[in-house]
C-alpha cells in the first residue's frame, strides 16, 4: 500500500510515494519497514526498499538518503545514495529521488514547477523548533529565485496533536496557538505550525496538502515510534523530479 496524495498527481514530471506498514506480507512487529536501524533484518529492509521503489518505477541506486539526526542541517544533492547526516535535502538533478523516514515526524515534500526544483525535510519538534522548513524556503527563495507561488508542498502523515503529548520545556519553545495544557503537559501541533510556516511564506492554500492521517491513530497501515516505541518501524517518502520530460 502506497499512499498518492493528490497534489502531486495532476503534475506529469513528479513521482511521488509515501510508504505504509503494509507490504510483501511483512509482519509484526516491523512489518513493512524501510529502516536498517531500528533492528529488522537488513536483508528485509533491502527487499521492501526495492520492491517500493520498483512500485514506483525508480532504481534503488537513483535514490538519495541522509542520517536524520533532528536538526536543521540542509544538504544539496545531486546523485543516489548517502549524502550524511542531514534533516533536508534539495536537487535540481532529475531522475534522482529524495527520500524522508519518518514514524510520527512531518515529512515535507516541495516543487517547484517553475525553476524545477525539489526538496524534502524531515521535521519532528526539534527540527520545527529550528525551523528547518523556513530555511530550506529561504535557500529556494534567495539562491534559486522560488517564487512561493510556483511552489506545490505535501506534508505527510505525522503524529496528530491530540496524540503528541509533550513536557513543559518542549512546549515552551513553540508558540500558544500551537499547544494546548493537558495535565502537567501539552499538546503540540507539529504538523500544523509547519503548514502555517508555507502559508506564510506565501504558498498558495490551494497548493499544499496537509495529510489528515495521524500516525499514532492508524495503527493498521502506519508506522509510530509513540506508540510502538522501538519496535517501530519506518516509512519512506520520496519524490523524483522525472528525467524524460
Amino acid at each position: 500500500m502506497i499512499i498518492n496524495p493528490y497534489i502531486f498527481n495532476h503534475i506529469p514530471n513528479i513521482i511521488f510515494g509515501f510508504s505504509t506498514k503494509i507490504g510483501l506480507k511483512r509482519e509484526a512487529p516491523y512489518y513493512f519497514n524501510m529502516s536498517y536501524s531500528v533492528g529488522d533484518d537488513s536483508i528485509k529492509v533491502d527487499e521492501n526498499r526495492i520492491y517500493f521503489f520498483n512500485q514506483l518505477g525508480l532504481s534503488i541506486d537513483a535514490i538519495a538518503y541522509q542520517k536524520q539526526v533532528h536538526g536543521d542541517e540542509i544538504k544539496f544533492v545531486s546523485s543516489g545514495g548517502d549524502c550524511g547526516e542531514s534533516d533536508a535535502m534539495i536537487t535540481t538533478k532529475k531522475g534522482i529521488g529524495l527520500a524522508i523516514s519518518t514514524a510520527d515526524c512531518c515529512a515535507i515534500f516541495i516543487f517547484d514547477v517553475v525553476k524545477q526544483i525539489i526538496a524534502g525535510v524531515h521535521s519532528g519538534w526539534r527540527g520545527t523548533s529550528k525551523r528547518i522548513l523556513s530555511k530550506v524556503l529561504k535557500i529556494l527563495f534567495d539562491e534559486y529565485s522560488s517564487k512561493p507561488e510556483n511552489l506545490v508542498c505535501y506534508l505527510s502523515p505525522s503524529i496528530s496533536k491530540a496524540n503528541y503529548q509533550v513536557g513543559p520545556e518542549v512546549a515552551q519553545q513553540f508558540d500558544l496557538r500551537y499547544i494546548m495544557p493537558v495535565g502537567e503537559n501539552f499538546l503540540l501541533n507539529i504538523s500544523k505550525i509547519n503548514y502555517d510556516i508555507l502559508s506564510h511564506s506565501g504558498v498558495k492554500p490551494q497548493n499544499i496538502q496537509l495529510s489528515n492521517l495521524c500516525s499514532y491513530e492508524y495503527s493498521s497501515i502506519l508506522h509510530s515510534y509513540r506508540r510502538d516505541g522501538k519496535e517501530s518501524g519506518r516509512s519512506l517518502g520520496v519524490i523524483v523530479m522525472k528525467d524524460n520530460l
